[in-house]
């Protein structure tokens, strides 16, 4: 007569023959990163000159020097990211890493003035955001908008927030749009900009689309009551200032000393990979001008996983200033001509820092 297999016979066989049941592991923040799509679209080098032969089929935001001075931060798979195989790449790479959301920066087109969603439709730095949107593992990550409305992009007046309140609201509704207790999440670059009224009208269009409202982050100082999230996009100590070498360290206390928050505005820490733009900067930098700045040397994968296990302690000590979510956010995937950037390079063909964030988000 042939016995029945019971459940504890099967486990045994299987631990017998090396075959255990995997938990996964638990993730021990919510953590997403910045993503800057300059890497799409055509540089303005790309002008048939032969003194810019360097440019041809460039993206918008390569300089001279980012590839020759600078080559050791070209990416793994080149400069451009604008296909669809390549974001699904850094889907797989992200998620993989314990990443759960890009925060994918958003422009206004037309700045200080009306909506121009043609402009905003086919503005490059927003199509690797439209390639995440329809690529085919997106259900490995989340996604959200933070609102450059910086110079050059900037909402201005009740009539035009709430134009872009309409806008965004069609990219709330996609699926795989980050929710904080079903709320669609939203970083305001730029804080003071925003206007109390068309926010209201922002909450009220939400809930009538179906959402119990919008969590609405500011990337430093915002009035608590239009502003539900306290933030930052990063932190670079001597901004403006002349061109100077300053250690990693310094960088790494400037954040730390802006981790606050209170249980009506909780906090969504901010960790920065580097800071060193003068890729950008002229001579050979950016057709425009970009300012100098301190520049900070000394990171390394051993520096940076210091940084993010004070990260992590910090949300563990302080869980009535953290998000309930446990939200966290890193300057950045791609800010490669600032210096922040975690996808593999020339210089760090195996992500190590990528490996950084696995091991502190899983606890390793």
């Amino acid at each position: 007569m042939k016995k029945k297999l019971t459940f504890i016979t099967l486990l045994t066989i299987c631990m017998c023959v090396g075959i255990t049941a995997q938990t996964p592991a638990k993730k021990q923040m919510k953590i997403g990163t910045y993503y800057f799509a300059g890497w799409a679209g055509k540089s303005a080098f790309d002008n048939g000159t032969p003194e810019n032969a360097w440019a041809i089929g460039m993206p918008s935001h390569i300089s001279k020097k980012l590839v020759t001075e600078y080559a050791g931060r070209t990416p793994v798979w080149g400069w451009r990211d604008d296909t669809p195989e390549i974001m699904e790449r850094q889907i797989d790479l992200a998620a993989d890493h314990g990443i759960s959301f890009f925060s994918f920066c958003w422009y206004w087109s037309r700045n200080r003035g009306d909506i121009n969603i043609e402009a905003i439709e086919k503005d490059s730095k927003h199509q690797p955001m439209r390639m995440f949107m329809e690529a085919k593992n997106n259900s490995k990550m989340e996604f959200c908008l933070l609102v450059a409305n910086h110079q050059g992009s900037e909402i201005v007046g009740e009539a035009a927030w709430k134009q872009a309140a309409d806008y965004w609201l069609t990219l709330f509704k996609h699926p795989r749009y980050l929710k904080v207790d079903g709320k669609p999440f939203i970083v305001i670059f730029a804080p003071n900009a925003g206007n109390a009224e068309a926010f209201a009208y922002m909450q009220e269009i939400a809930r009538k689309a179906g959402f119990p409202g919008v969590e609405i982050a500011c990337c430093g100082n915002g009035d608590p009551k239009l502003y539900t999230t306290k933030t930052h996009y990063c932190l670079r100590p001597g901004y403006g200032q002349p061109s100077a070498e300053h250690p990693y360290e310094e960088m790494v206390e400037a954040h730390v000393s802006q981790w606050k928050g209170t249980p009506e505005q909780p906090y969504m820490p901010v960790a920065t990979v580097g800071w060193d733009r003068r890729p950008w900067e002229n001579p050979d930098g950016l057709p425009w001008n970009v300012e100098p700045s301190w520049y900070f040397k000394g990171q390394t994968p051993e520096a940076f996983e210091v940084f993010m296990r004070k990260l992590l302690q910090w949300m563990n000590d302080n869980p009535q200033q953290a998000t309930k979510d446990r939200l966290a956010v890193i300057y950045a995937w791609n800010e490669i001509g600032e210096g922040g950037w975690l996808v593999p390079c020339r210089d760090d063909p195996h992500g190590d820092y990528l490996k950084v964030i696995k091991k502190v988000v899983f606890n390793l």
